[in-house]
């Protein structure tokens, strides 16, 4: 839906804000603004329009986990060697709702095959994931896509996972975020930009993932982009389950 502005679109990452936007003019490179937006509808409703929103977040929550997992987190893992443990095991719906880490463990035993807690890590994402899930219809799928920034990475990298973390033990590993800039750089983004301080509750490896998702969410935009997995399957509320890169 370009307007006499240009195209834009967004590739998002949650923080401790709220959520960071990198948001780009397909018509004109120079014009790309870094945001931190209070909530995801935020995003959705931004004027002037986002053709497409690019975000980390797992989109689509099967009522039962199977065998191997949710889909795209299956597909995902397995180009991203050393890299894998950056995708998180997402668990049902049911489990996701529930408030309280025991209470959302139980739910998770009793709605996957064979039976699996949640990790603590993925925990703490519900609240972002339920914020999309509260949104999301298959009509706004035109425009939203879940992606995942190491695999974007991967695939920005020549279908290679990058050779260096970007956490050292939780913490930011300043080298492995170097080598992600680096690589955004040598892609067309400005290296001004990247290295400029994130806004308060945002920090760099937000910055640098979110820029990350706003080169996938080009590659949406000019239907260049493939959803992990190719045959991918949708929720109980018709919602897409894929990791697009």
């Amino acid at each position: 839906m370009p307007d006499e502005a240009g195209t834009r679109v967004a590739g998002v990452d949650g923080c401790k804000a709220g959520w960071v936007a990198v948001i780009r003019n397909l018509e004109a490179p120079a014009d790309l603004d870094l945001i931190v937006f209070p909530t995801f509808a935020d995003i959705v409703g931004h004027t002037p329009h986002l053709a497409i929103v690019a975000v980390d977040m797992p989109i689509g929550l099967p009522d039962r986990i199977g065998p191997g997992g949710r889909g795209p987190e299956k597909a995902a893992r397995k180009h991203l060697g050393m890299r894998q443990s950056s995708v998180f095991s997402v668990p049902a719906r049911p489990a996701v709702y529930e408030d309280d880490y025991l209470k959302a463990c139980n739910t998770a035993l009793a709605t996957s095959d064979p039976p699996k807690k949640v990790s603590k890590q993925c925990f703490f994402l519900f609240p972002k994931i339920r914020e999309i899930d509260a949104l999301m219809t298959p009509e706004l799928e035109t425009r939203v896509h879940e992606v995942h920034p190491e695999l974007a990475f991967w695939r920005l990298n020549g279908g290679a996972e990058m050779s260096l973390p970007k956490k050292v033990k939780s913490r930011a590993n300043p080298v492995g975020l170097d080598q992600r800039r680096d690589l955004l750089v040598s892609k067309g983004l400005p290296g001004e930009f990247l290295d400029q301080k994130p806004p308060r509750g945002c920090g760099r490896d937000d910055l640098l993932d979110a820029a990350a998702n706003s080169l996938i969410a080009e590659r949406i935009f000019r239907g260049e982009a493939e959803p992990f997995p190719k045959d991918f399957r949708r929720d109980e509320r018709g919602l897409r389950m894929a990791i697009w890169v």
